[in-house]
């Protein structure tokens, strides 16, 4: 079994300032560019798989259209996931993230100017305000992913799914990408800082679900349909 590692996240971090300096340095310059912040995005995720000496699959791709702009949901078990996404998907793909990850100042501004969004889930107005900023995003032809657990599972079983971004999602009518995450809790599990290097990392893409088939008064068959999907590629998932 491999030893969990504890320079792989420090040496994530330096590449982690590396890129957020790169990025303000084209903001300060004009030359910032979606595509731009997506290359730079991927640079970053696959660093993190070449530290922890990870394997990363992917299935489905069949799944997402091009011509499309959705928002990503997946199961959450990993900091790792975050990688994962980034490396796997082939599109503009930006992230709902925690407040805490707005903590490094140039990390910050980076994240602003490359259009993460911010939400603080204490914070009734502010996290509607995020899922305002996130749908402005999406209707800016960019993709934008949510874990609608809110938080990572530590023992791997998914949590209860919030509402907030299947209400975006009826409301703006855009569609729904279930994606799964298997393997990422084994190389970074949650509340733990070391990596467990020479890992594999699948991720599944699913078939697109149209919230509009279903309206806001079928939301929690909505939420029941997306997380049947996600759930349908897990380890131990029983029909």
């Amino acid at each position: 079994m491999t030893r969990p590692s504890k320079r792989v996240l420090p040496l994530q971090l330096v590449e982690t300032s590396r890129i957020s300096v790169l990025t303000m340095a084209d903001v300060i310059r004009g030359r910032l560019s979606r595509t731009k912040c997506t290359r730079l995005l991927g640079e970053w995720g696959q660093r993190a798989f070449h530290l922890a000496d990870a394997e990363l699959v992917t299935h489905g791709l069949e799944n997402y259209d091009s011509g499309q702009t959705y928002l990503l949901m997946s199961n959450h078990q990993s900091m790792f996931d975050i990688f994962a996404l980034f490396v796997a998907f082939p599109g503009h793909l930006r992230m709902v993230a925690k407040k805490e990850m707005f903590v490094l100042p140039v990390m910050q501004q980076a994240m602003h100017a490359a259009d993460f969004v911010r939400i603080d889930r204490g914070d009734h107005m502010k996290a509607r305000a995020a899922l305002d900023h996130a749908n402005e995003v999406i209707s800016g032809g960019v993709n934008v992913w949510i874990a609608p657990e809110g938080t990572r599972s530590q023992s791997g079983t998914m949590l209860p799914f919030k509402k907030g971004g299947f209400m975006l999602a009826l409301q703006t009518g855009i569609k729904i990408l279930p994606v799964s995450v298997v393997g990422t809790r084994d190389i970074l599990p949650s509340k733990d800082w070391r990596v467990r290097k020479g890992g594999r990392v699948d991720i599944h893409f699913h078939a697109p679900v149209d919230p509009t088939v279903y309206g806001l008064e079928r939301r929690d068959e909505l939420i029941a349909d997306v997380r049947a999907r996600i759930e349908s590629a897990l380890p131990g998932y029983e029909p």
